[in-house]
């Protein structure tokens, strides 16, 4: 009994000794992980957006064109009743989609009513002209007989009275008149005749054309590839991409792309507050989300003038293209991208992570292990480190955290408290400046409207053009990133964040 009760003290000692050990690793693997270290070398400043995978040039898959340029068939919308998955590789002349065909059936059964109407009329009308036709013969040939008789009664009349002789005579001259006008009555109706067989011809030839039109446009509903490639859905006016029982217009025929791959682009959408660092030509990082490991080097192609308000956000933004440089077979359309656009770039200075930056009374510092509280004075900042300026060394390790007691730590670097404060009046009379710069201009701008106003210019007088943002981009060529925000923290200490 004795012997069990022993094992069991030893098992349970050495139990403790292996907590205490794993213990007091963990303390210092978490002491570690606590600190940062200063670094020096190259620093960029970034400006970091989402955007997603285009072809710089692709081919559009459409319905069919005589939607939008024939008069007689016109739909306002076409619903799509099939479609081929996204993704899939085609060929030229494969199938890709169908476009639903009832109203366009049930418009053909009408013209092909109305096509026989005008069929019936056509010949109707040819019944008409030979019956009406061969009767004015007829009466043409009786008219004829009646003046023959008329000469037969004339010629045995000579040896009458003069009064039957006239009588005779003017028979004849009746008869004649009356072939006469017959005859002209039946060529003129011949010709009436004719233009009305010529009108129901051209009726129905119209309608033809109407019913041929019809029956190759509903042929075109079934939609072949244009070219080979990767079928890509056309996204619609709301980011929604076009799927089946979606509706295609005269206006927005496309139902898919077939993008080149050969040259992709990212399209991105830049806060209002970013759009000033961004511009033509600079250089580009990008990730792709579905192959994280992978990093690819791109341009900045265009930048939008105009902002733009997306959907269901409040924030205005502006569109900025990115071109990617050389291509990678894995890479397709639609993958989302994360783009580091480089706004600047630093080489030879000193970094620390923004987390180490504590603000006592406007003044920036960091604590570090030895038991010291260091001013600094700080540069530039990305999303996530700060330039040191001055105040710390290559090297130099400092608290990624406040200490449990930092009125305990020793203040050093009191000899930059000065630069600091100097720095942050001059920033303050700089904004000061460029307020009223700013009022200034707006203040010509106003008494310049009010003078147009009032007549006071012409049409060959001189026009002055103000710009109020003329100071504010002044600002940030100069000092683009000197400016220091401050938010108190709940330990009374402040963290800095410097745009």
């Amino acid at each position: 009994m004795k012997k069990i009760v022993l094992i069991s003290v030893g098992v349970v000692l050495a139990a403790i000794i292996v907590l205490l050990i794993v213990n007091r690793a963990t303390s210092k693997e978490d002491l570690t992980q606590l600190e940062a270290v200063v670094k020096f070398g190259k620093f960029d400043i970034n400006v970091v957006v989402t955007g997603e995978l285009q072809a710089e040039q692709s081919v559009q898959i459409s319905g069919p064109a005589k939607l939008r340029t024939s008069r007689s068939h016109r739909f306002s919308q076409i619903k799509i009743t099939d479609l081929i998955p996204e993704g899939t590789i085609v060929k030229e002349g494969d199938y890709i989609a169908t476009l639903d065909r009832s109203d366009a059936t049930n418009r053909l059964k009408d013209l092909e009513d109305e096509m026989e109407e005008k069929r019936n009329t056509l010949e109707r009308v040819q019944l008409d002209t030979t019956i009406n036709l061969r009767n004015l013969r007829d009466e043409l040939v009786n008219l004829e007989y009646n003046m023959e008789e008329a000469e037969i009664t004339l010629e045995q009349s000579k040896y009458e009275s003069p009064a039957v002789i006239r009588q005779a005579q003017i028979s004849l001259d009746k008869a004649g008149r009356a072939f006469a006008q017959a005859k002209l009555n039946y060529r003129l109706k011949a010709q009436q005749y004719r233009a009305d067989i010529r009108e129901a011809k051209i009726n129905l030839a119209r309608e033809q054309r109407d019913y041929d039109d019809m029956v190759d446009l509903i042929s075109q509903f079934t939609i072949m590839a244009p070219a080979p490639g990767m079928i890509i859905y056309q996204k619609e006016w709301s980011g929604q991409k076009r799927k089946v029982g979606s509706m295609i217009s005269a206006w927005d025929l496309t139902v898919a792309t077939l993008p080149d791959l050969s040259s992709l682009i990212s399209k991105t959408y830049v806060n209002e507050i970013d759009i000033s660092k961004i511009s033509k030509g600079q250089q580009v990082k990008i990730g792709v989300d579905a192959f994280p490991e992978k990093e690819f080097m791109g341009e900045i192609l265009e930048v939008a003038n105009i902002g733009e308000q997306l959907p269901n956000t409040d924030a205005k933004v502006f569109e900025v293209v990115i071109k990617l440089d050389g291509v990678d077979p894995v890479l397709r359309p639609a993958m989302t991208t994360s783009n580091k656009i480089v706004t600047a770039e630093f080489d030879s200075v000193m970094s620390i992570p923004l987390e180490t930056i504590h603000v006592e009374d406007s003044i920036p510092m960091v604590f570090k292990k030895n038991g010291v509280k260091q001013v600094v004075l700080l540069g530039a900042s990305n999303e996530n480190e700060v330039i040191v300026e001055a105040g710390l060394s290559p090297g130099d390790k400092v608290l990624l955290s406040l200490p449990e007691e930092p009125e305990n730590f020793r203040l050093q670097g009191e000899e930059i408290i000065d630069q600091i404060r100097e720095r942050i009046r001059e920033e303050k009379l700089e904004e000061e400046r460029m307020k009223a710069e700013a009022a200034k201009v707006n203040e010509q701008s106003k008494k310049m409207q009010q003078f147009m106003r009032m007549g006071g210019g012409s049409s060959q007088g001189t026009r002055v053009s103000v710009s109020p943002n003329q100071g504010s981009r002044k600002q940030t060529q100069e000092k683009p990133e000197k400016r220091v925000d401050t938010k108190i923290s709940t330990t009374d200490s402040v963290k800095v964040k410097i745009h």
